[in-house]
């Protein structure tokens, strides 16, 4: 199987080279990053360092930011219990570098880039990580670097293991192919009963899976006052009484149905803020214009720091990562991004966890079972295009006993099903 891979893997390469030349060459972020994973570069001497004695690194990996971000919890206890073991933290996008280098910074002794999945670049980093196992965090799974783990006998263990209803079709359709692949793990630790039932169909054996729950319900949750949710309302030149509605990771294609709403809800509450979080930070200016040319006083939030509070202002954009949790703190009402339009959605825990009243949409195929424990608890609210979001945000503004309700029990639920990181952490050490 892994002959037929990497003979395909390269007609593609072969095939594709022109256009992935000309990327490289056009985008400043694959320059940067192009010929470290590619292994030519090899990995930073700091981390290369970790696995000069004995005493062999533990690699965590995982996809992007969400991945990331739920990886923390588990990262953190890992350190608590294995205070001697360095931990090395990987991930495949550049945005998920800088969150991961932000958070983990504290409890890895280094973060970088996943190596492509050429069987001579994974060699190379693999060789020089050369690590006691390793973790892969919910995806981002690749057959040259589960051989290569296999052939070096390195245990790997997936965690936080999901099969989406769309990506269980894909995968049925090529078991062949993804069968080897799950079997060349240890352990595969799936969130739900309904996860490991798929796992199953695809021919993983009982002893090879274990339900451990989800990790995002065991992220820590930044401590947030009154005081300095007054503070930052001050800095974003808000007064006290104006209602924030955070709209968080959208995604192109929805943001205009937001917005759209937003013009309406605004007409009916005039002290009513919204603050839009595009998911690529990068597209800030686009949101930024759109914005603008619907009628409203927008500003970004790099632009707000540089010329100061604007008493004005009722949409801000949010032109960098790593803040998203603080604004759902200061939130009214929170909106999950990603959930309007069919990109699976985005975790709506984050709000929960500040007992927060939250709407999404009818595209949360990336986290069902917690957005459906938020609606069966009465801590969530579904809505389907951009008119029952304003009727919904409509009744939260005017019904303030019915929102925090709502968000009481978001907050309930949250609180009530952490333990995963405690159960992967046994079975991994068991």
């Amino acid at each position: 199987m892994i002959l037929l891979y990497n003979i395909l893997l390269t007609i593609v390469i072969i095939i594709g080279a022109p256009f992935l030349g000309l990327a490289v060459i056009f985008s400043e972020k694959r320059r940067k990053t192009f010929f470290h994973r590619l292994g030519i570069t090899g990995i930073p001497e700091d981390i290369k360092k970790c696995s000069l004695n004995d005493n062999k690194p533990i690699w965590i990996h995982a996809l992007s930011v969400g991945e990331a971000i739920s990886a923390v919890p588990l990262v953190k206890e890992l350190k608590n219990r294995f205070v001697d073991k360095k931990i090395l933290f990987s991930v495949s996008t550049a945005t998920g570098f800088e969150i991961a280098n932000k958070l983990l910074s504290k409890y890895s002794e280094g973060c970088f880039l996943f190596p492509y999945d050429f069987n001579f670049s994974i060699k190379r980093i693999a060789g020089e990580i050369d690590p006691a196992l390793v973790i892969i965090v919910e995806s981002d799974i690749w057959p040259n670097f589960l051989f290569n783990m296999k052939k070096r006998n390195i245990p790997v263990f997936l965690v936080n293991a999901r099969l989406s209803n769309r990506s269980f079709k894909g995968y049925k359709l090529i078991s062949g192919i993804m069968k080897p692949l799950f079997l060349s793990f240890k352990k595969i630790c799936a969130q739900t009963d309904e996860d490991a039932s798929r796992f199953r169909q695809l021919g993983i054996p009982d002893n090879n899976i274990i339900v451990t729950g989800n990790i995002k319900f065991d992220q820590d949750v930044i401590p947030f006052s009154e005081t300095e949710a007054v503070d930052l309302k001050k800095n974003l030149g808000l007064e006290s009484s104006r209602k924030i509605i955070v709209a968080g990771s959208t995604h192109e294609d929805e943001e205009a149905i937001l917005i759209d709403a937003f013009s309406k809800i605004k007409k009916e509450f005039p002290d009513s803020f919204f603050v839009i979080v595009p998911r690529d930070p990068m597209r800030a200016g686009n949101v930024l214009n759109m914005t603008k040319s619907c009628g409203h006083s927008a500003v970004t939030l790099n632009d707000l720091e540089n010329e100061g509070p604007k008493n004005d202002i009722d949409v801000l954009i949010i032109d960098r990562i790593g803040i998203l949790g603080m604004l759902y703190a200061v939130a009214d009402i929170a909106f999950i991004g990603g959930s309007l339009k069919n990109f699976g959605g985005h975790n709506p825990l984050e709000p929960a966890a500040y007992a927060k009243p939250l709407l999404f949409g009818p595209f949360m195929s990336d986290f069902v079972q917690i957005s459906n424990m938020l609606l069966d608890s009465g801590g969530a609210m579904k809505v389907n295009d951009g008119k029952e979001l304003f009727e919904k945000v409509s009744i939260l503004l005017v019904d303030s006993v019915k929102a925090d309700e709502m968000g009481r029990n978001a907050f309930n639920l949250f609180n009530s099903c952490k333990g995963a990181v405690e159960e992967i952490l046994n079975i991994i050490v068991d």
